[in-house]
């Protein structure tokens, strides 16, 4: 098994073959990429069965503190992906820390000449979750980032 796994020669996650099965696919929306950390959130993502789009992932996140800089994740073949001018958009789906954020960010500063839409996941209370119990970044997110009623009761 270990001979035979490698990466995706397109979306850099893990495959048994050049390229994935994800970028394989005719049903899959190849105009729109999710930029991920790693092959534990494409797992994630496709667990919901709400994704039909296609991933990239980063291999990393920008993190000075342990050495890691943009040169040393799968940045510069997004960009080269984004500069074809096929890609629609592109949805940052990194965790909300500091460095996800700082790598949605320069990703972000290296996209922002090309015609492609950039989107990050929501973020906020979790449903079943307690107030009380939500971090003040989250809470100050999700009063930030709310939407109109109307749309949260056709979402259920």
């Amino acid at each position: 098994m270990r001979t035979e796994i490698q990466y995706c020669s397109i979306c850099h996650t893990i495959s048994d073959g050049e390229i994935c099965k994800i970028c394989e696919s005719h049903n899959r929306d190849k105009s729109i990429i999710c930029v991920v950390e790693d092959v534990r959130d494409v797992m994630a993502i496709e667990g919901t069965g709400s994704y039909k789009g296609v991933y990239h992932v980063l291999g990393g996140k920008i993190n000075p503190i342990e050495g890691i800089g943009p040169s040393q994740l799968n940045i510069k073949s997004l960009v080269d992906k984004v500069s074809k001018g096929t890609i629609a958009e592109i949805i940052f789906a990194l965790s909300s820390t500091m460095e996800g954020d700082t790598t949605n960010f320069y990703i972000f500063k290296h996209l922002k000449d090309f015609k492609v839409t950039t989107s990050t996941i929501a973020r906020g209370i979790g449903i079943g979750d307690e107030l009380e119990y939500a971090d003040e970044v989250t809470l100050g997110r999700s009063l930030m980032h709310r939407i109109p009623y109307e749309q949260s009761i056709r979402q259920v």
